[in-house]
């Protein structure tokens, strides 16, 4: 902000000098007129002081006029600098009036309809913040300065969810949603904001809004998640572990929340266990899927590779996929129940299975370049599988 007050400041002479500089010329002509005045007054009393001698005799008329001349060209060479005088009718007052009215009136207006506060925002968000409560205040400005913004209001409820502050993050979101529209992504986290500001009691407005979200989009991953924490604390663990398996699927390879998530999986099928229910067959295949070296000047880094199982008996097309690319490979992957490309045909709902690996440059998990298969396999099958894409795909 420093730079931009001596900036302001800079301006501001500059306004001034176009009001002042009028009245120092006038107190400029005003002294140019004296002087002309004064000149003049000395011109006929030099003229006067002529006569009387030409009266007394002292001189003749040839000098009496000679004096006369001469005094008169001293007075022409003491005024012919003087500039002319110019009529106006401001006088001092008004511009002297203006140079104080016009700073302090402009300053007001600035910071009335001004932008000052974005502007030390700008330069405050250029920095790192200090810790979350850093982060937290800024927002907070930033959501004051333009309280419009739904994304502002994103952010800043997403910041009060890191600080512990649920309410205060539900009504953020609340009015994010008022902005924004129902999206999808916005009803979950005001649903989440809610379940936890309201002590973890599920309720039918947050069903409703959960309802909604996954209407709109089946894999919004906060509805899914915060779907799965009200099943588990309800005691409902079949169902929390099919939510938290639909969550599983949307989470890329190597993302760090997936070992979280798997364990909360694990802990649900144990706590059905202990209950005296015998949980759902869970189907997890574990794949590593690599390129040949052959044909690593045959393909292209964005080539699509299409990782999925099918029944070794049955329709051939794909009971769970992943979509990854060449750049990607080498990679382990895990293909479940929860990557089921129709709720109606599952991996558990066969017994053998086969593991495809396929390359396509056009995208199509139906058809491609080049491809590695396995052999068939128990669906139920614990050990790591790897496949090597290294043939030409018929």
């Amino acid at each position: 902000m420093t730079e931009f007050w001596i900036s302001a400041a800079v301006m501001l002479l500059a306004a001034l000098g176009f009001l002042l500089i009028p009245v120092l010329r006038g107190r400029r002509q005003q002294q140019e007129q004296d002087r002309t005045a004064l000149n003049v007054a000395l011109y006929q009393e030099r003229v006067a002081e002529l006569t009387a001698q030409h009266d007394a005799g002292a001189l003749d008329a040839g000098q009496l006029s000679a004096g006369r001349d001469e005094a008169a060209r001293e007075l022409l060479a003491d005024t012919e600098g003087a500039e002319p005088a110019r009529s106006g009718r401001l006088g001092k007052a008004l511009p002297l009036l203006a140079a104080v009215l016009v700073p302090v009136f402009g300053l007001a207006l600035y910071l009335h309809f001004g932008a000052a506060d974005k502007v030390e925002l700008t330069q405050e968000f250029a920095q790192a913040p200090k810790n979350m409560q850093d982060m937290t205040s800024r927002l907070e400005r930033a959501v004051a300065a333009q309280p419009g913004s739904a994304e502002g209001l994103y952010f800043l409820g997403r910041a009060y969810m890191a600080d512990q502050r649920p309410a205060d993050a539900a009504k953020v979101f609340e009015r994010a949603v008022a902005l924004a529209g129902r999206q999808p992504e916005l009803l979950g986290q005001w649903a989440q904001a809610l379940y936890f500001a309201n002590g973890k009691q599920w309720n039918p407005q947050l069903q409703a809004l959960s309802d909604e979200a996954l209407k709109a989009d089946p894999k919004e991953v906060t509805s899914l998640g915060l779907l799965g924490i009200a099943a588990f604390e309800g005691q409902r663990y079949q169902e929390a572990i099919g939510y938290w398996q639909r969550l599983l699927a949307q989470l890329p390879e190597g993302d760090a929340s997936r070992a979280a998530l798997q364990g909360g999986i694990d802990r649900a099928a144990e706590k059905l266990q202990a209950s005296g229910h015998k949980p759902v067959q869970t189907v997890r295949l574990k794949v590593r899927v690599e390129l040949a070296a052959a044909l690593s000047d045959k393909v292209r880094p964005d080539d699509t590779v299409f990782i999925f199982a099918r029944a070794s008996k049955g329709p051939p097309m794909p009971l769970a996929a992943k979509r990854v690319t060449v750049a990607q490979l080498p990679i382990d992957v895990e293909l479940s129940d929860a990557d089921a490309m129709l709720a109606q045909m599952k991996l558990s709902d066969f017994a053998e299975v086969q593991l495809v690996a396929r390359v396509s440059r056009a995208g199509q998990p139906t058809q491609g370049e080049w491809i590695g298969q396995s052999a068939a396999l128990p669906s139920t099958t614990q050990a790591a599988q790897h496949l090597i894409i290294d043939s030409p795909d018929p």
